[in-house]
């Protein structure tokens, strides 16, 4: 009786010293987020300003005059739907290449047992350990080979496929029961069929969390476009931001406003998919 007094205690006893903790935690937290905010609230900012404003000093964040038309000059100065139109299919068409190739390769290493399987995994992980920019100039090569310059297959073929998206899939693919895809197999179901019936269904958390990283690796990916692109019709929004610039000045308003409608899908993505990130992020680190 004593023991359970004395542990009553102690909690009562602990609840300022927690409170005080949290809210100090929080208040470094709400810190930091705020710091991470002020440089988007100042590029939402610089956009609606005039642009002999943006240098003033000291500089207002909040604009004396709104001037909302800097969005509709964006579309004016430049074609800007139609870098929007390469950019979404470019990155539509690399996240449905990626899920369809890295998951049946995933499953194969996963699933599908074979004389050197260990080796040929081993070999794909260390190609992550290869920086891109060392394969640039090689596959800037084959690229040149295949004539296909400045075409939407030299910005989506080399990527349909990769290293980590193998290495996610397969590690989620493990930490799947092995029952329901027996029972399958005991009703006559083919492999694909188990892969596309079963494996795929169950690993929408996985596949989720593989389509947002590449749809935000190519949607901002600037080098490759701006190497394999050489006229404005096949320029992505990344490249295309290029033409607010010239040798001397910059129109800070609309680089500003273009930036935005360029970062835009990709918070879009995030949020609406953050659920099935964190779980995917959770779940692929259990055991392989």
């Amino acid at each position: 009786m004593a023991t359970m007094t004395g542990t009553a205690n102690h909690s009562k006893t602990a609840k300022p010293g927690q409170l005080l903790a949290d809210i100090f935690t929080y208040g470094v937290l709400g810190i930091v987020s705020l710091s991470m905010l002020v440089p988007f609230l100042w590029m939402i900012s610089t956009s609606l300003k005039p642009e002999y404003s943006v240098f003033e000093f000291p500089p207002q964040f909040i604009p004396s005059s709104w001037l909302f038309e800097n969005y509709v000059s964006i579309f004016k100065a430049a074609p800007f739907m139609r870098f929007l139109y390469n950019t979404l299919f470019v990155t539509m068409s690399v996240v449905i290449g990626q899920v369809l190739f890295c998951s049946l390769a995933a499953y194969a290493f996963a699933r599908l047992p074979f004389k050197g399987s260990n080796a040929i995994f081993v070999l794909f992980l260390a190609t992550m350990m290869i920086p891109s920019q060392v394969t640039t100039i090689p596959t800037y090569i084959m690229i040149y080979k295949f004539h296909w310059l400045d075409s939407y297959a030299a910005q989506i073929i080399p990527f349909l496929s990769s290293a980590y998206g193998i290495f996610l899939l397969k590690q989620f693919f493990h930490s799947l029961p092995k029952e329901t895809e027996d029972a399958a197999r005991i009703d006559g179901c083919s492999e694909f069929r188990i892969y596309w019936n079963i494996i795929l269904p169950l690993s929408q958390p996985a596949i989720a969390t593989l389509s947002v990283f590449t749809f935000m690796g190519v949607w901002t990916d600037f080098l490759w476009p701006m190497l394999v692109t050489n006229t404005v019709e096949m320029r992505t929004l990344e490249v295309g931001l290029s033409v607010f610039r010239n040798q001397y000045t910059t129109n800070w308003p609309l680089q500003m406003g273009a930036s935005l409608l360029v970062i835009f899908p990709v918070l879009l993505v995030f949020l609406f998919t953050q659920r099935y990130f964190v779980q995917g992020i959770s779940l692929t680190g259990m055991k392989g």
